[in-house]
């Protein structure tokens, strides 16, 4: 079965120049943007006014742009000498775990199309483009004992296309795509993959850092181990719930304070680029104003956002999942926890590991106090019960829920919880149906509500937000979605 990908920008962006829509913005604040977590943020709720009319726009040099990954875009998945990863693997399956049976062999050709691609983000007047790098099509094997020059040499003509058409590059060392030979050693569990990622990072900085300034050494971790480790919807497929999304996640984290401090110490002070990583997290809304249904919401951003952002903040976990994993643990008859410790020299690396803060954020869900029952592991670790309100528009993907006062919900609670970092938005987007064709309204619509929160979280409440790439330039492979 063939599938044609049409190649085509945010219909939001292809009716006016990218930058005239999202520097300004007229918005009215209502009591419904008002919904922001007691406990935490009263005091912001306070300062605000309802059906206040607010006239502003977003800083003059506010990054404007769109997001990819490799797998879902480039295609020539056995060109050039690339090696295979995970995905390749997983897809290639009989039968397959793909709803459509598809693969990402061919996807939008992005491997013989970037020239196109290029001049695609050049048209709408956006002025970065982020991009990951696919591990294996540099390094085949994974390691540095062959270097594979022809993938390094299409990053480069990208990355000078780019540069050329006025872009500023912003690149994603991992976006799930983990080549497969690391899989057969154990994958993100196994901590021998953190020497192997620091020396992939290294080349990456030594083959492009002269000009790329931006760079995000993972996509999403959460749904890396989650779905990787947990639950296997995506590849690698495994079902290990109890140990191995924690045992994932402790490597992940490693493996990015090395990065981190491989570029800071070896890179910066020659390149002047900044590193940071980018974690996923919706907005978790408490059912009620219970004390026990906003504690059940605080654990579920903990358990979300906290397992990475602690850490890299703070050097260690954060209390509330210590507590809960550990007591657990204890209650099955587990002499050790199944959530891992840092020692004070990994706390130290750790700790203050981020230039920026990447965000990945598209909708948001209820929570209510529950006593988890079930298969030991991290869904069942927090003791909530997440849902989405029946109210509340769905896109064409069934988890995907439009309630963009969600977004300025997060943004206050990062910028509450970790002290106001800078943070990029480095996806945020919807799904739409085919049906809709081009005159996708609705995504339109998406769009305009969630930047309109973004704005009322950085001009009134004074989050630190300095970039917005929106999901995708391309109709492309949705992972385990395919096509659909």
């Amino acid at each position: 079965m063939s599938f044609t990908i049409r190649r085509r920008t945010q219909k939001l962006l292809c009716k006016m120049n990218i930058v005239g829509i999202f520097s300004i913005l007229v918005t009215t604040i209502t009591c419904a943007d008002i919904r922001l977590e007691m406990s935490k943020f009263q005091r912001i709720k306070d300062a605000l006014q309802c059906n206040q009319l607010h006239y502003n726009k977003f800083p003059e040099n506010f990054l404007w742009g769109f997001a990819t990954a490799s797998y879902q875009i480039e295609g020539g998945w056995d060109a050039d000498g690339k090696g295979r990863n995970i995905w390749d693997t997983f897809t290639h399956r009989n039968p397959s775990p793909i709803v459509d049976g598809s693969t990402g062999n061919i996807a939008c050709n992005s491997y013989k199309n970037f020239r196109t691609d290029v001049q695609l983000v050049k048209a709408t007047g956006a002025k970065v483009y982020r991009f990951s790098l696919s591990w294996s099509r540099i390094l085949p094997n994974g390691n540095l004992a062959e270097k594979n020059q022809k993938g390094i040499r299409y990053y480069n003509q990208l990355i000078d296309e780019l540069i050329s058409n006025g872009i500023e590059p912003m690149i994603t060392l991992h976006h799930w795509d983990l080549p497969e030979v690391l899989m057969e050693i154990g994958g993100w569990p196994n901590e021998e993959l953190i020497q192997y990622f620091a020396d992939y990072a290294r080349l990456a900085y030594e083959s492009f850092g002269d000009r790329v300034k931006y760079w995000i050494t993972f996509n999403e971790p959460t749904v890396i181990c989650i779905f990787g480790y947990s639950n296997g919807w995506h590849a690698p497929g495994i079902k290990k719930p109890a140990t191995a999304p924690y045992q994932c996640a402790h490597t992940i984290l490693k493996s990015h304070a090395m990065a981190y401090r491989i570029y800071e110490s070896e890179f910066k002070q020659k390149q002047n680029g900044m590193v940071g990583i980018t974690l996923e997290c919706p907005w978790f809304e408490p059912e009620s104003d219970s004390t026990e249904n906003i504690a059940a919401a605080e654990r579920a951003l903990q358990f979300n956002h906290g397992w990475f952002g602690s850490p890299i903040f703070f050097g260690k976990y954060p209390d509330i999942m210590k507590e809960y994993v550990d007591a657990k643990s204890q209650s099955e008859g587990r002499k050790v926890s199944r959530l891992p410790k840092f020692d004070q020299h990994w706390s130290n690396l750790l700790k203050g590991s981020w230039d920026f803060f990447g965000l990945n954020h598209y909708s948001s869900k209820m929570v209510r106090a529950v006593e988890s029952t079930g298969e030991p592991g991290w869904e069942t670790d927090q003791d909530n019960f997440r849902f989405y309100d029946p109210s509340w528009e769905s896109a064409a993907s069934s988890w995907l829920k439009v309630v963009p006062w969600g977004f300025r919900s997060l943004l206050n609670w990062i910028k509450e919880t970790y002290g106001n970092p800078l943070i990029f938005i480095t996806e945020n987007g919807f799904s739409g149906d085919y049906n809709e064709g081009i005159n996708d309204t609705r995504r339109i619509n998406y769009y305009n509500q969630y930047i309109k929160s973004m704005l009322k979280a950085v001009v009134l409440d004074g989050c630190n937000v300095a970039s917005y790439t929106a999901w995708s330039l391309l109709d492309n492979f949705e992972w385990a979605r395919g096509y659909t």
